[in-house]
């Protein structure tokens, strides 16, 4: 595998499950050094201390994302341990506000919204400005593709995805000239802990039943989206910006 990240400090949020802790592997592998960031220690330092093991360059800050100041002083930590940053994946997020608008709770829609958009904010806001210190870099964001399209009984996540979609594309206007890329990702059903959690007593059934219903036949694997979150966070996308980039096994076309 090619070092297309040899001497690059790369920020992934979410980290230690599902699509955050394969684009932490993936870029790592790559020669990537990697700031992960989750509220749980005991996963995050369990993460890292596997990381180092084979060879890779890892720190785990925990961080609620939710919190603007800690999601500065994760950048701060970041900064301070390796003197530059280059990147970051924004992956926090979770549908728990469910059923329609009528009977979602102002706290849960709050909630919801603190969880899905303006962790995403915090993130932007505080990885831009170190990113253009470095001289440029790149961040995505980890959208859905209920962030293009509506669902019932999803009208809170969908609105804080579209949201994501929206934020993405304005900060990357704001700061295309600086040498700093922002994309997003629309993401189809994706095999992560947190889906399956979701699934109900059969987990394998309803994950059937999902993908069936993407054009391909079945939902993603982490390491598929982690491929690509790589190539957008490389320099090899360099004229890629502002975009909301579908990687959902054909769902939104359909």
């Amino acid at each position: 595998m090619s070092l297309r990240f040899a001497d690059k400090v790369i920020m992934v949020t979410g980290a230690t499950s599902g699509m955050g802790r394969a684009v932490a592997e993936r870029v790592a592998a790559e020669g990537a050094k990697v700031v992960l960031a989750a509220r749980g220690k005991e996963a995050g330092d369990a993460f890292v201390a596997e990381l180092r093991s084979a060879g890779r360059d890892a720190i785990f800050v925990p961080t609620d994302v939710t919190v603007g100041a800690e999601v500065e002083q994760l950048v701060r930590q970041a900064v301070d341990h390796y003197g530059r940053l280059d990147g970051a994946f924004n992956n926090v997020g979770a549908a728990t506000a469910i059923g329609p608008v009528a009977e979602i709770g102002e706290d849960a829609w709050a909630a919801e919204m603190a969880l899905n958009l303006n962790s995403v904010f915090f993130g932007l806001k505080y990885q831009i400005p170190a990113l253009q210190a470095s001289g440029g870099g790149a961040i995505v964001n980890n959208a859905s593709n209920v962030g293009v399209t509506g669902a019932a009984g999803m009208a809170a996540y969908s609105a804080a995805k579209h949201g994501v979609i929206g934020l993405t594309r304005s900060a990357a206007l704001d700061v295309a000239a600086t040498g700093v890329r922002i994309n997003a990702l629309v993401t189809g059903g994706v095999d992560t802990p947190l889906l399956r959690g979701a699934m109900g007593p059969n987990p394998e059934e309803a994950i059937r039943v999902a993908g069936a219903m993407h054009p391909v036949g079945r939902i993603g694997r982490p390491e598929e989206v982690a491929a690509f979150a790589a190539f957008l966070l490389s320099d090899e996308a360099p004229f890629i910006i502002g975009a909301a980039l579908a990687i959902d096994g054909g769902l939104t076309t359909a």
